[in-house]
């Protein structure tokens, strides 16, 4: 809830490929004092967002100069990280920030305590305990926190669409299968852009629309009445989501939809990134996406249709409104004790942390450079002067470090749609539907949790394209529960019962 920062004079800027000496712990003695006046040294692993920031530019100097710090960087592409992440642990050549996932393998790191529990240290701190308990509790292990998160929505989806579109036939925003189902044959038959050719699909799916914690088909189910990926019983079992009525009805809408060729044939192949470009080219008409993304869409779509009008609503069904809430970071920073071997070296990374949410520090990362990205308005907001400028030079920054839209810093004056789109995101966290069991640990799923998922991702695409019917879709499931399906439900639900009687 989907939901994507760097610093200071980049001393010494290593490449992806590589481990700097900063990055491990022998340089720095367990036992040196921590001066109130010498630039901490700061070494920091995080994913690269954009192009590499130039070494010495004026963000990273505002960082280093306002924390007292000396950042030590290293920029490793995403799609490297996790596999970098994982070499950085087996070696023990860890920065002194490290910024994980919260996957089995780092869970068991966190177990084997590789990494220090900071939850007892986290109410000194102003703004890292100002923050809500849930960004924590999302992340425990065995009851304790062993990192600082960074923090994004907890509730972020929404219905985003072409308002023009269902204007023109005469349609109002879905709130049922039904609606979801007739909305999407009328945009894709009935020539809702006027143009006189048969272009356009209501919705369209994407290769990865059931994975992961972004799952379109999770989102989707939840506003329809379906649990978040799991759902606990009144006599405390715990069942996935794929078996649930409303999850049911959504793969069987996808399933006619597909049938009747009102979705595009080739979802099982196409990528994300190719989705979201349809509908920025005018030929899709409604989506379940980031609330906050109406903006860009707007913005993408006028380049090619001026007359388009895109609107943005929450997502809403027969229980009312529900978002599927997620893990509420994009990531956790954690201290290896590998690197940081002393609590007042610790103390002072979590201070460095908490005066990234400082007023000066959270108004540099969420608006940038006064005069520059951005300026005052006469009514105490804040507006963009040079996003492009913004995305390109304090965007990677942003996107790495703490910070809370809303928090320590004076609101975004924007377009009608821009300021919706975060009115919908603030007003979800009310109507969040939580994983009951996104912090259970379970040893089946450690091992073959991966395999398991695919083997349900696989049976609803096959289901969706007809290769099953519903008794082959339903004989995939009992595999399923063969397979190692049946003991995580099991251990999930020892796991609950334990911690119920706490």
């Amino acid at each position: 809830m989907n939901k994507q920062k760097t610093l200071a004079s980049l001393s010494v800027l290593a490449m992806a490929g590589s481990i700097v000496a900063g990055c491990g712990g022998g340089k720095e003695s367990a036992g040196s004092p921590i001066s109130d006046t010498t630039p901490f040294p700061v070494s920091i692993a995080l994913t690269q967002v954009g192009d590499i920031p130039n070494d010495g530019n004026e963000i990273s100097q505002a960082i280093e100069k306002y924390t007292n710090t000396k950042l030590n960087i290293q920029w490793i592409p995403n799609s490297a990280y996790d596999d970098k992440v994982n070499v950085m642990i087996a070696s023990s050549e860890m920065p002194k920030l490290l910024k994980v996932q919260y996957v089995p393998n780092i869970i068991s790191n966190m177990q084997s305590d590789l990494f220090w529990e900071v939850g007892p240290y986290l109410k000194d701190y102003k703004n890292l305990s100002a923050q809500n308990q849930q960004f924590y509790d999302n992340i425990k292990v065995d009851g304790k926190v062993y990192g600082v998160p960074i923090f994004s929505e907890i509730a972020r989806a929404a219905i985003v669409y072409r308002k023009d579109w269902l204007d023109n036939l005469g349609l109002k925003v879905p709130k049922s299968i039904d609606d979801w189902y007739n909305v999407a044959k009328a945009m894709t038959l009935n020539d809702p852009d006027k143009n006189g050719k048969n272009d356009t699909y209501g919705v369209v799916l994407f290769k990865r629309y059931n994975e992961g914690q972004t799952s379109l088909t999770t989102r989707f189910a939840v506003g329809m009445g379906a649990p978040n990926k799991w759902e606990i019983t009144k006599d405390g079992n715990v069942i996935p989501e794929f078996m649930s009525a409303e999850y049911t009805d959504v793969m069987k809408m996808y399933r006619k939809l597909y049938e009747e060729k009102l979705l595009n044939q080739d979802f099982a192949v196409l990528d994300s990134t190719e989705a979201d470009k349809m509908f920025d080219s005018g030929r899709v008409g409604i989506k379940i996406a980031v609330a906050n993304t109406a903006k860009s869409q707007q913005d993408r779509l006028t380049k090619v249709d001026p007359k388009a009008v895109v609107d943005v609503a929450p997502l809403e069904g027969p229980k009312g409104i529900r978002v599927a809430g997620q893990t509420g970071n994009s990531g956790i920073y954690v201290i290896p004790k590998s690197s940081v071997k002393t609590e007042a070296e610790v103390k002072r990374v979590l201070k460095f942390l908490d005066q990234l949410m400082d007023p000066e520090m959270a108004t540099l990362l969420m608006r940038g450079i006064e005069n520059k990205h951005y300026v005052k308005t006469s009514d105490n907001r804040t507006e963009f002067t040079d996003f492009t400028a913004f995305q390109r030079e304090v965007k990677p920054y942003r996107d790495n470090f703490p910070y809370i839209e809303g928090y320590n810093v004076a609101p975004l004056k924007d377009v009608a749609i821009g300021e919706k789109g975060n009115k919908v995101t603030q007003e979800n966290m009310k109507n969040a539907i939580p994983n009951p069991a996104l912090t259970f640990i379970s040893a089946t799923y450690s091992e073959r949790g991966k395999e398991l998922e695919q083997m349900i991702y696989d049976a609803q695409t096959k289901y969706i394209m007809g290769k099953l019917d519903d008794a082959g879709y339903q004989a995939e499931i009992e595999k399923w529960k063969k397979s190692g399906g049946q003991k995580l439900m099991d251990e999930y639900k020892e796991e609950n019962a334990k911690r119920t009687k706490k």
